[in-house]
């Protein structure tokens, strides 16, 4: 019997946009041999479940149904496309695991731990993986330039600590452009990191867990057109992302192997892609996101592609583990 299968896309933040994409991705691609899938969008004002005529119909959030002329639909796995909270934050992950409803990214903490840049960095510091030096700054704190600057340089990057995306990020060159960068952060979230400019090359690993095995999959080079990898540069066709990546066999088989005890250590399920810049052969973390984009254009996807794993299999695997 087909396994009835809520995508659910869209979510509280700036992402929702790129995760309607996604999610509809997705939809099309999902087996229907094996799977009735149906397309749930979540916002701040509904839940509702689209039907292919896009008519709404109320979730049930109480037992996440959708009512039926037969009696209510109940599903067997959520496939989980929600960039930034509530999809990528633990929120969603936490509410699944108190209705014992199987779903395809990792467990609650997991997703939390790492949708919290500060946090992320600092559980894996004592494990030996390099990172960039970093100040915190909460939103009504006293901004003290002097000292930002004393201990991370310059240029140096300011981000929002829970955001997507390249939402609310600012390269910064000068001591008086730090105030306007922080509160660009702070429109996104009340926490900042402030880190180090790494100047090297930069890569994205994606690790996933397909046919039972962790499987870190093709690296991709980035190479921005703009100053940074930027919003623009993600999104709007100015970057270069080669897959595989022009690095030494010597950096891939380092970045290959942190990025893969990144995911088990902590414990990692379904899909995660992290990003590395390289000081020397040695790779510097920078941040490890939890769901990943999941276009046709998407970094994580194309890497699949290239490792032979259609969209609709890499779907389809992340399914079947979540089931398990």
């Amino acid at each position: 019997m087909k396994k009835n299968i809520a995508i659910v896309m869209g979510g509280y933040s700036s992402e929702y946009d790129i995760s309607i994409k996604s999610g509809n991705v997705v939809y099309q691609h999902l087996d229907r041999h094996l799977y009735n899938p149906y397309r749930i969008i979540i916002s701040r004002e509904k839940w509702v479940c689209l039907d292919d005529s896009d008519q709404e119909f109320p979730v049930d959030r109480s037992d996440f149904s959708i009512p039926h002329s037969s009696g209510k639909i109940h599903f067997d796995c959520v496939f989980n496309a929600i960039h930034g909270t509530p999809g990528e934050d633990g929120l969603l992950q936490a509410y699944f695991e108190l209705l014992n409803l199987p779903q395809t990214s990792c467990d609650h903490y997991q997703a939390a731990l790492a949708f919290n840049k500060r946090d992320l960095l600092s559980v894996l510091k004592p494990h030996g993986v390099p990172c960039a030096t970093s100040y915190y700054l909460d939103k009504g704190q006293s901004i003290d330039e002097d000292s930002i600057v004393n201990k991370v340089g310059l240029p140096c990057f300011v981000k929002a600590n829970r955001a997507g995306s390249s939402y609310g990020i600012s390269k910064v060159y000068k001591k008086e452009e730090l105030k306007a960068a922080i509160d660009k952060a702070f429109t996104e979230d009340n926490q900042v990191l402030i880190e180090s400019f790494l100047d090297g090359v930069e890569v994205s690993v994606g690790v996933i867990t397909h046919k039972g095995q962790v499987l870190v999959l093709p690296i991709t080079e980035i190479v921005s057109e703009n100053d940074f990898f930027d919003f623009e540069a993600k999104y709007l066709g100015k970057s270069q992302e080669i897959t595989p990546a022009r690095i030494s066999e010597t950096k891939e088989a380092n970045v290959r192997k942190l990025a893969e005890f990144i995911y088990t250590i902590l414990g990692f399920e379904g899909y995660t892609r992290s990003e590395f810049i390289f000081i020397g052969d040695e790779p510097y973390l920078l941040e490890v996101n939890t769901v990943p984009g999941l276009t046709e254009e998407s970094i994580l996807p194309k890497q699949a592609k290239a490792a032979g794993i259609s969209l609709k299999e890499l779907f389809s695997s992340a399914i079947e583990q979540a089931l398990q």
